[in-house]
């Protein structure tokens, strides 16, 4: 459950659920207000399942266990996958160092079950694994505006400038200001906070200094779609990180454990058999259509809208690596054509961190 359910309602939010949580999907007229937030700013509660890891060896316990390296020193993070025995991805998150502490952000729905399975790990090792999604309150400001925004708001600190840094500071209550990596293709921030100061900062973030549209995750997902990025639900899970030319998530000169196995390198550092790309349709798809190439198939489709910005049907999918042109997806029109398109569909201010990589 959202931590600030009124607030969404009194700005006429309507809900979906998410990995168990309700989350606000959108205000009314999404496509108006996915032209603000790409034009100016705008204000989303983020879902995430929080985790505080603690104790002497925290550090070497997560490093050992996520693909990229964990950062020490306090105000800095990283972003990183857990995998499975398979090279798979289980989940990915946000790891922020503290002063005591680990603070891993990862989906929603997926931090009870990782908080049991790293505390059958620790044995003999000072770590402690608790689940502490209750105790925040998690809101992204995004677009050309954003850092304006949290500036105007923000009291005893500056926004920090380098991506996954953060600092400290007010807002009418404490909080902790994140500058993220800009999965909507424009300057973003988390703004993480107490339960308890939930409702004052949203109202802060959306109505004090600069004002900011509040929008949901119809908004997001359209959003991040126009920028290239990969998302947890519809593209990373189970998937191998090259097939995604995730690298920002890995460090390829370090090892990590997979279940109780050491994968050396990730495993998965050369030429995938499949690539994430963007299509361009012409009728809309839905997730999971088949993609087709000389009258073979050669993917599917991850996930597809009407972009606001270009008023026409776009698509992520997985498709074969060697993939060139001339194909086809199904839809509810029957077999369309859709042209590879260069990522991302719209330039931002910013490019996502995320946005796919591949050696030629």
């Amino acid at each position: 459950m959202t931590v600030v359910r009124e607030s969404h309602e009194a700005h006429g939010a309507t809900f979906r659920d998410v990995g168990g949580t309700a989350v606000p999907e959108e205000y009314g007229r999404p496509e108006r207000t996915h032209r603000a937030v790409r034009n100016v700013v705008g204000v989303t509660e983020h879902a995430f399942d929080v985790l505080v890891v603690s104790g002497e060896d925290r550090h070497a316990f997560v490093d050992d266990t996520v693909t990229n390296r964990v950062p020490t020193s306090d105000g800095e993070g990283c972003y990183a996958l857990l995998l499975d025995p398979q090279g798979r991805i289980r989940v990915d998150c946000y790891v922020f160092a503290t002063g005591e502490s680990l603070l891993l952000f990862l989906p929603v729905g997926e931090g009870e079950t990782v908080a049991e399975e790293w505390s059958e790990r620790t044995f003999v090792q000072d770590v402690d694994v608790a689940l502490a999604t209750d105790d925040f309150g998690t809101f992204g400001v995004h677009g050309p505006n954003a850092t304006e925004k949290v500036a105007s708001v923000l009291h005893h600190a500056s926004p920090p400038e380098e991506h996954l840094r953060f600092v400290r500071g007010e807002m009418e209550a404490g909080v902790t200001v994140v500058r993220d990596d800009d999965l909507a293709g424009e300057e973003g921030y988390l703004v993480v906070c107490d339960a308890d100061g939930a409702s004052d900062v949203f109202e802060t973030l959306l109505v004090r200094g600069l004002n900011a549209t509040p929008f949901g995750r119809r908004t997001w997902e359209t959003l991040t779609l126009e920028a290239g990025t990969p998302l947890f639900e519809t593209e990373l899970r189970d998937r191998v990180p090259n097939v995604l030319g995730l690298r920002n998530a890995v460090d390829f000169e370090k090892g990590c454990f997979v279940g109780q196995e050491v994968v050396s390198k990730v495993e998965n550092r050369g030429r995938p058999s499949s690539r994430l790309v963007g299509l361009e349709p012409d009728a809309l798809p839905d997730a999971g259509a088949a993609v087709h190439a000389d009258g073979s198939e050669v993917g599917a489709v991850t996930r597809a809208a009407v972009s606001p910005m270009r008023e026409e049907p776009i698509a992520l999918a997985v498709v074969d690596y060697d993939v060139s042109g001339g194909l086809t997806v199904d839809t509810a029109e029957g077999t369309v054509d859709a042209a590879l398109a260069d990522l991302p569909f719209v330039e931002g201010g910013q490019r996502s961190a995320r946005l796919p990589v591949y050696d030629d």
